[in-house]
This record gives C-alpha cells, structure tokens and sequence, in this order.
C-alpha cells in the first residue's frame, strides 16, 4: 500500500518536454538522455511522413516529434541543456488533457487560418500578375530602349564647360538631313558639324528583306572595306545557279520552292518568326534563299531532263528506232533475238531528227552508255561554269583598283592575272566550245582528245595528235609563253614601280593620275611608308597564291560535276530500291502495297535527298563563292556600320537575358 502511494505522488509531479528533432539525431540524443539522466526520464518519439524545412540551412529534412517525461528540478535543467545542444525545436506541453485538447484545437484553428491567408494571397498576386502580363511586353521594351540611350550616352563626352555633351559618331551622308531634321525635333538645342576624318569609315550595305540572306553569306567570309566592290549582287544569281548545277532535279526543285513559297507567304506569321528552334530560324531567314535555289533547281532539272531520276518526254525524242529497220542495217527477226543492247547510228538518214529542244533527250535515260554521256557533259560544263565565274572575280576587281586611286594595279597586277588565267584556263574552255561545234556524228571517231591536247600544250608539242584546227601547235606555244612572262610581271611589277614611287617618281605619278588629289595622298602615304623588302615578300605570296589557286580553283569547280552525278545516282538508287517494289505487283494487291511504299520513299527523299543532299550541295556552293571567286577581288576585312536605332533591338524578349 505504501508503494503504490509513493508512485503515485511521483506521477503527480512528472513534468513533459515535447519537440522536433532532425532524424540523424534522434538515436545519439536518447543514449545522451540515458547516460546523464540515469534512466529518471522517459523518451517517446515518433517520425514525421512529410519532410520540414530546415530553419538554419532552408534544406528539407526528415524529423521527428519527441515527447520526454522526468522527475525533479536537476533533471530538467540536465533534459533542456540536451535539447538546447542538439538543436532541438521545444514546444510547451500542457500537464492536464483538457488543456492539450485546447492546443490542439486552437493549433487547427491557426493552421486554417494560415491556409486562408495564403490562398487569398495566391489568388490576389496571380490577379496582379495576369494584369501586369498585358503589359510587360511594352515594359521590356521600354527598359531596353532606356538602356540603349544610357549606353549611347555614356560613349558622349563633355566639352570644356561641362554643360554639354559632345558625340563623335559615323553618319551616311544621306541621312544627314533626317539626322538634322530630328535634332531640330528635340527638346534640347543641338547642332551637327561634318569633322574631316583619316580614320577609315564603317561600311554600311543597305538591303531589303530579299537581299539579306544573300549579304549575310558575303558576310559570313568577311565584312567589306569601305567603298570596296560587294558580291552580294552578283550572288543572287551565281549562288543558287551554282547550287542548282550539282542538286539540278526537276522534282525535288519543285518540292524545295514550294516549301519556301510558303514560308514567304506566311512571313508575317508571328509563329514562324519568332520561335526558339535555332534550325528553324536558319531555314526562315533565308526562305528567299531557299525559293531561288528551288528555281534554279528546275530550271537545271529541265537541262539535265531530271526528274525524280526518271526524264520527260515533253517533245518527244529525237531518235527514231524505225529509221534503223527501214535503212535495212536492222532485221526485226535476227536484230531484236540475238542483240541484247542496239545501238542507233545518227549517220544513217533518218534516224537523228536534229537535237532536243531543251536540254537532254529523253532516250539517253535508256542508253548503256548514258553515264559515261553524262559525265562528259558535265565534267565540261563544269570547266566552262568555273572559268567564267574566276574570270569574272579578276574582272570585278578593275573598280575597286580605280576607285581607290591604284590605276596601276590595272596594269602590274590585274592584266597579268587575267592573261595567267584566259592563256592557259581559257583556251581549254575555247578548246570544248569548239569542239562542240566542229565535230558532228559523224566525226566522233576522228575527233582528237582536248586533255592530250592541254598536256601537249604545256610539254610544247603535238606530234601524233592529229589538231582541232590549223596552227594549233603555233597558237599554244605563243599562249604557254604569255602566260608564263605574265608571272615575273605580277611577281615584280608593283614592288619595283612603288620602289621607283619612293625614290622621287611620286611626282610624276600623281601629274598622270586622273584622281589627282586622291593619288597625291595615296603616293606620299606609299613614299612614307614604302618598303621594298615586305612588299616584294607580300606579292610573292600573292603570285604564288593565285597560279597554283588557278590550277586548283580549276579543278575544285569539278565538284559540280561530282556532286550532280551523285544526286542523280542517288536518286535512281531510291527509286529502284523503293518505288519500283511497289510497281512491279500486280493490280490487286500493288495498290495496297503502293500507299506505304509510297510514304517511304516520300520521307527518303526530304530526309536524305532534300535535306542532306541540299545541305552537302549549299555548303560545296558557299565553298565556290568564297574561296574561287570572291578571293579574286574581295578582301573583306572591313568594320560593318551598326547604327543606333530602336527598330534594330531584339523584339522577342524572350531571346534576351534582360529579365
């Protein structure tokens, strides 16, 4: 009986601790209770489901709710310096359970409460949110233009006094009246002074939304000197005519200029133009680049009578199988038994009507030997499109040499070039032609090979062989010894006039020099800046740069040829392999079985003809321009004109790192 008293006054006198414990701690925090309280206290814990923020570092973490239970005063003090040293959150713990059931209620009422709290909130900043998002375009907007003007004025400087801002800017001279008329326009007082400069001005080249594309591909090889001769022009239309020699293909340009017909339809389309797939954004900005390359594409598909590697019979041929049989060479009994291939022969009357109308005949697309015709033709098509597209490069550069003031480039550099590249290069390309026309049918046997005849030119001489004309031989060597005292003269030409400038010739120079004024600077620029040693190194690398290029830039144009046989290669592979599956089957099942065959060789032929071989065809095109012609004339070592203007911020903010 006196036991169960004394217990029982002890239960009256427990006292409770409860808090939050990190999990980690929870095992070592209950032996530190064991071993210092010598059992007097009672741990009870529980973990918690969901995981708590982390006060002191803001991580989520795992805790655990603790309910302790000790006797006596020490003990306590003992239990609260232990929860103080593992960090525990201490909550107060009410003895009797109608209090407990008051904290408890009250916590519930608080936690509805906050719930409140925070939905309203949620739902009033989602409320501000939708209304600032009407107009934080014209907020970004305005913050860019802020920042732009901010930037512009911080490159101003101050004048003497301090109470001005002085801006030294470049400006094309013909937008100086509405640079004038919008300084009138402002509130603050201003004016403009033209300041003569020696610094070489920006370039500035002004397109439209056609012509961009193109300058953007100059561009990317280098931005134009001031003044200096721009191939943008000229790419328009040698760029996509190049590209279309090696992807020429009736079909597939058809396919390709619809596909940017659309694109330049819907142009204005927000959509298209503002989105974040990069590959997209190319094919966009340059639809017209796309459009011409697709025409240009059909136009060549129409010479190579190419069409998804199938030809078309639009005029009809010009061979006439029946002439054979009539001519009596042919007997339709013992011919068409015992032959597997014939041959018509356009020496017998009747069977060659004259040549196809536009482009190749229809009937080659049946000929054994149809490869070995193609790549004669196109090899040499190749030859005369390179030649010409150089030749027209060294041409190009007679404006840039009379607009600054070096008339004689013309004459040292220029002219030598060009009797280099039109004495060897040229006369092969006159070789061809004329042997297209010379030589019929009917002489193809007796017609002499032009690469034995260009080799033989070279070695000087030509026995053995019989001539495309009289005086070949004659002609050749006088040719092959221009072409070779052209080299000492591009060699030493311009190192030994500006030597002779520099040692009292300036003078007499600048009194024959239509640009007088500009030449006197330009003379006394090179007089005191002249020397011998770098400039006769400097045209030795050029001399020696341009005719081993001539060889090689030559050659390099075979790559029309190349590529274009294995377009078309390629394009007979998938045909065969695919397509003609389907129609070899017979009527019933083949049309069931065309509708997939079909889609295969739908998705073959964008993925693999369209795109890659676009792709291959666009880069050996890019190549083209700026390797073999604008290294011809075009230095591109210039500083392109950016000018202040708001419309030239970025529209989509999205794109920028502002917000």
């Amino acid at each position: 009986m006196c036991f169960v008293c004394v217990l029982t006054l002890g239960l009256c006198f427990t006292v409770f601790i409860s808090g939050l414990i990190q999990r980690r701690k929870i095992e070592a925090f209950e032996r530190m209770l064991w071993r210092v309280c010598k059992g007097y206290t009672i741990l009870s814990y529980s973990e918690i489901d969901e995981y708590l923020e982390d006060p002191d570092t803001g991580e989520p973490t795992k805790s655990v709710v603790f309910l302790i239970s000790y006797w006596g005063e020490q003990i306590g003090q003992k239990v609260k310096k232990i929860c103080d040293c593992y960090h525990c959150h201490v909550y107060p713990y009410p003895n009797s359970n109608e209090e407990r059931n008051d904290v408890v209620e009250g916590l519930r009422t608080r936690i509805q409460d906050l719930h409140t709290v925070l939905h309203r909130t949620e739902d009033y900043l989602r409320q501000v949110l939708n209304k600032a998002s009407e107009s934080v375009y014209t907020w970004v907007i305005q913050v860019k233009k802020m920042k732009a003007i901010y930037h512009i004025l911080n490159l101003c400087s101050f004048d003497v006094t301090n109470k001005c801002l002085i801006a030294e800017v470049w400006c094309p001279v013909n937008d100086l009246p509405i640079l004038r008329r919008a300084l009138e326009e402002a509130t603050v007082p201003s004016f403009v002074n033209r300041i003569p400069s020696n610094d070489t001005p920006p370039t500035l080249i002004r397109t439209n939304k056609f012509t961009s594309g193109f300058q953007n591909i100059v561009e990317a090889y280098g931005v134009g000197n001031y003044r200096e001769v721009n191939p943008a022009p000229y790419t328009i239309i040698t760029f996509p005519f190049l590209f279309a020699v090696m992807f020429g293909d009736l079909g597939h340009g058809v396919i390709m200029a619809l596909f940017a017909l659309w694109m330049v339809l819907y142009e204005d389309n927000r959509k298209l133009k503002y989105t974040r797939n990069e590959i997209w954004n190319t094919f966009f900005e340059g639809r017209y680049i796309i459009l011409m390359m697709g025409l240009f594409s059909v136009y060549t598909g129409l010479i190579y009578n190419d069409c998804f590697s199938k030809s078309l019979n639009i005029f009809g041929s010009g061979w006439s199988v029946n002439a054979m049989f009539k001519s009596g060479n042919w007997t339709w009994d013992s011919t068409l038994r015992t032959n597997a291939f014939l041959t018509l022969d356009p020496n017998v009357p009747g069977v060659f009507n004259g040549p196809y109308p536009l482009g190749i005949d229809p009937i080659w697309n049946l000929a054994s030997n149809r490869l070995t015709f193609l790549n004669s033709y196109k090899m040499k098509m190749s030859v005369i499109v390179g030649i010409s597209h150089m030749s027209f490069g060294v041409i190009l550069g007679i404006f840039n040499h009379l607009h600054f003031g070096k008339k004689f480039n013309l004459y040292l550099v220029l002219l030598p070039e060009l009797l280099f590249l039109l004495c060897l290069f040229g006369y092969l390309v006159f070789m061809i032609i004329y042997k297209w026309l010379a030589f019929s049918a009917r002489d193809s046997q007796m017609a002499p090979s032009i690469l034995i005849h260009f080799i033989n030119m070279f070695l000087m001489q030509g026995d053995g062989v019989p001539p495309l004309f009289p005086g070949q031989v004659g002609l050749q060597v006088f040719l092959v010894v221009i072409a070779l005292l052209s080299v000492p003269v591009l060699l030493l030409g311009k190192p030994v006039y500006l030597y002779w400038l520099h040692n009292g010739g300036a003078n007499l120079c600048s009194s024959m020099c239509p640009y007088m004024s500009l030449n006197r600077f330009s003379c006394l620029c090179v007089v005191l800046q002249f020397d011998f040693g770098d400039m006769f190194l400097h045209q030795s690398i050029h001399t020696i740069e341009y005719c081993l290029g001539c060889i090689s830039n030559t050659a390099s144009y075979l790559r029309l040829w190349a590529l274009s046989l294995a377009h078309a290669q390629l394009s007979e592979v998938l045909w065969s392999m695919v397509m003609r599956l389907g129609l070899r089957m017979d009527t019933s099942l083949g049309i069931m079985f065309l509708v997939p065959v079909f889609g295969i060789f739908a998705v073959l032929t964008v993925s693999i003809l369209l795109v890659m071989e676009g792709l291959s065809a666009f880069l050996h095109a890019l190549r083209l321009h700026w390797v073999e012609f604008q290294n011809k004339f075009y230095t591109g070592t210039g500083i392109k004109f950016v000018p202040f203007a708001f419309s030239l911020l970025p529209s989509s903010f999205e794109h920028d790192g502002l917000l």
